[in-house]
């Protein structure tokens, strides 16, 4: 998995390539963690991210928590979004 993070503002996005799973987590969480404190708001662009597993799941949660709330998903694809669903991750978080 490959990531690209941009900060405009006070938003940063972080856009996901390839594969969000147990091996690329912790990727993902160092992207998060490298998140400047004057970000109030966090999108994770899935346009490019084909999977997602639990340990992607638990980064989301994570990286919903440091973000206390002010994270969006977008773009992710119908696949995506299904595991998302199945997960109850829709009812909590903002998934455009």
């Amino acid at each position: 998995m490959s990531i690209i993070t941009k900060t405009e503002d006070n938003t940063t996005t972080i856009a996901l390539f390839g594969w969000l799973d147990a091996s690329a987590a912790p990727k993902f969480a160092a992207a998060v963690a490298a998140v400047g404190q004057d970000t109030t708001k966090l999108v994770v662009d899935f346009k490019e991210l084909e999977y997602i597993c639990s340990a992607g799941l638990r980064q989301l949660v994570t990286a919903h928590k440091k973000m206390s709330g002010n994270l969006v998903i977008i773009n992710a694809s119908t696949e995506v979004r299904e595991v998302l669903h199945m997960a109850g991750f829709d009812r909590r978080l903002n998934i455009a």
